[in-house]
């Protein structure tokens, strides 16, 4: 099953305007928007589907506050797909759409869909630096910033979710889905990556009461860490409330910065993440501020030293 990871997280939310004023100032670009919702896409086509909560097309909301509807996860081919329906098919309800795609849930009740991956492929040159000791990597007279320059999402990354039963949800992903386990912190829960992915996780599950069930944050890579601190920046001066960071986190080594949403849970500018392979071997640490962050800053708006 070469799932590649998620395509689109699907909302249902309170209010289309607010979420459209959101994710187009978080940098994504919306895409047959109305006031019934639409897709909010990154770089690469992935993205976020929102509609109204009331939306008979969405899947059934879980008995909790959460506005997270469905998660949509992209496969190399239809082959893949068909190995999927048949491996849930066995004890669970599986809906074959029109458009070759299926729907289902996992163990937890947890809407999902898997299609062949809508992602385009990118080609975008990676930050460049230059350090002493080094080859330079911009040639001289090339700035490495400015002050209008480009700063998008290029990819949904990942998504983490409250769940309150790990042993079982992990297992499900893993044995039923071909997902890895990357990392654990101990108290909190797993990090995941599924089969056609190297990036450090995909998924991230914490676990907490039932009636906490839903999504907790939700990812997308930037560029580079000069990208990811002027798009959380320019999200600041836009009024936005910075949650967390930022900063670097220690599983995954990525840069992180969070913030609050209309959308019911935190959204999150990441940059630089580890990539692994079937030699990994998976570490655990116990959950707490020294596990996951190394290093953590306070945003503050500009300064100039003056007499």
């Amino acid at each position: 099953m070469n799932i590649i990871g998620p395509d689109y997280l699907v909302f249902g939310v309170d209010d289309i305007a607010a979420c459209t004023e959101y994710l187009t100032a978080f940098g994504l670009k919306a895409v047959d928007v109305s006031d019934k919702g639409g897709l909010f896409e990154a770089l690469d086509g992935t993205g976020i589907i929102v509609r109204r909560k009331d939306d008979p097309g969405l899947p059934a909301p879980l008995p909790t506050a959460t506005m997270l509807r469905q998660q949509v996860y992209g496969v190399r081919d239809a082959s893949d797909i068909a190995a999927i329906e048949a491996e849930l098919g066995k004890d669970r309800k599986v809906h074959r759409l029109a458009d070759g795609s299926i729907e289902t849930t996992d163990d937890l009740g947890f809407a999902l869909k898997f299609q062949v991956t809508k992602r385009r492929k990118l080609e975008m040159p990676a930050e460049k630096i230059n350090a002493p000791g080094a080859p330079a990597q911009r040639k001289p007279n090339e700035l490495g910033v400015w002050q209008d320059m480009p700063a998008k999402p290029r990819t949904l990354s990942h998504t983490v979710l409250f769940v309150p039963d790990l042993d079982r949800i992990a297992k499900f992903y893993c044995e039923r889905l071909g997902f890895v386990i990357t990392d654990v912190l101990k108290g909190s829960g797993p990090f995941l990556r599924p089969k056609a992915c190297d990036d450090h996780h995909a998924l991230f599950f914490i676990g907490t009461p039932e009636y906490m069930k839903g999504i907790e944050h939700l990812a997308f890579h930037m560029g580079g860490p000069t990208e990811f601190m002027l798009a959380g920046s320019r999200l600041v001066k836009a009024g936005y409330e910075s949650f967390w960071g930022p900063g670097r986190h220690i599983f995954g080594s990525n840069w992180f910065w969070y913030f609050n949403s209309p959308l019911g849970t935190h959204f999150e500018y990441d940059a630089d993440m580890d990539k692994h392979d079937g030699n990994w071997v998976a570490r655990e640490a116990p959950a707490g501020p020294e596990t996951a962050q190394v290093f953590l800053f306070q945003h503050r708006d500009k300064w100039f030293p003056s007499g």
